[in-house]
């Protein structure tokens, strides 16, 4: 980690020569891009530089204080040991979350798909209770979120829902949320009070705007047709839903919510967008670590990214190897403890990439 700061120093004073440099200052848009580049490293080199100095600091009141001085200098550097330590602990931990690559899209609102996987009804009342989770999640935080479309099934489960959250840093604290939910919990169907595997895919992807994914108008294919489901009396009588496949890549989107044909096919854009935004993403991440896996696997009961177990009260992240035992808390939206040790864990292993020597 430390040779990776001693890189990013020099590169610092690098970049202040330059821009004193006559050239770059008679050139506006070079100075720009100097200018900017020296500002978005320089938080971490002031840090670093700041700890430099505090262990530097540490060694001479160590030396002191194992030093044949009289009992009370000793005291006075034993305490501003204690002072220096802790200041230098909070620098550790700054720089190492500096050192972490920002991801852009951060900031992004987000397109979130939660699908009923292995498991039946019951994997659909799951799916239900993971949107109702989320859904008072993003209440907490004063989030925005509206439903695109859903799926609903007979029992009050969800085959599958698509919904939008609006809001600041949403992205941020959901993005490793997609994967496989397991649950584990005895139907209420269940008579032998045998306990059942089921399982539903989280998707969440950022929300895409133009700018930031072009779609060619001619590469798509929209269908209309007559709702199906809830609607009033408009259902089955206009062609008011939309399902436009983008033929490169065979993505297909389907939107029936609205008794509108443009807000549908408005609110199908708009996850057509995103899906196409997060495959481009996730070539882009596999290059760079090639075994970082898809979203969202095939909903098989063996993939699982978390476990949620009723009978036991137990929420448990598999990669961040985190439990908690509160799951009606964590059901009922309480999920910040939860995703703080999941970022965290991905935090710790993106430093490990970033101070990698190649």
């Amino acid at each position: 980690m430390f040779d990776k700061l001693t890189a990013v120093e020099r590169q610092y004073d690098a970049l202040m020569e330059i821009l004193g440099t006559s050239e770059v200052q008679g050139d506006s848009s070079e100075y720009r891009k100097h200018a900017k580049a020296l500002s978005e490293i320089e938080p971490l080199v002031q840090r670093f530089r700041e700890y430099k100095t505090i262990a530097r600091d540490i060694a001479q009141t160590e030396e002191l204080a194992s030093a044949g001085a009289d009992a009370d200098m000793r005291e006075l550097a034993h305490e501003e040991l204690k002072s220096l330590t802790a200041r230098r602990d909070v620098l550790l931990g700054e720089l190492k979350a500096l050192l972490v690559p920002k991801d852009p899209n951060d900031q992004k609102n987000v397109v979130l798909e939660i699908r009923a996987g292995a498991g039946g009804d019951e994997a659909a009342l799951f799916a239900a209770d993971l949107f109702r989770m989320y859904s008072k999640y993003a209440e907490r935080q004063g989030w925005r979120l509206e439903i695109l479309s859903s799926n609903e099934t007979g029992v009050g489960g969800l085959k599958e829902v698509i919904a939008t959250i609006e809001g600041r840093g949403v992205y941020s604290r959901l993005k490793y949320e997609s994967g496989v939910h397991r649950v584990q919990r005895e139907p209420a169907t269940e008579a032998s009070g045998r306990v059942h595997t089921s399982t539903a895919t989280v998707a969440v992807l950022p929300e895409a705007e133009e700018v930031d994914i072009k779609i060619n108008e001619k590469e798509l294919r929209v269908d209309t047709f007559c709702s199906s489901g809830p609607g009033g009396q408009s259902v089955n009588t206009t062609y008011s839903a939309v399902r436009i496949t983008h033929i490169p890549t065979g993505v297909v989107v389907s939107q029936q919510d609205e008794k509108s044909q443009i807000k549908n096919r408005a609110k199908a854009m708009k996850v057509l967008r995103s899906r196409l935004y997060e495959m481009e993403l996730r070539k882009q991440q596999d290059a760079i670590a090639k075994d970082r896996r898809s979203q969202v696997g095939s909903g098989d009961r063996s993939e699982k990214i978390r476990t949620y177990h009723f009978k036991e009260q137990r929420v448990t992240d598999h990669r961040a190897h985190f439990t908690t035992y509160r799951l009606d808390d964590v059901l009922n939206g309480d999920l910040a403890e939860l995703l703080d040790n999941v970022i965290a864990y991905h935090q710790s292993e993106k430093l490990k990439d970033a101070t990698a020597v190649s």
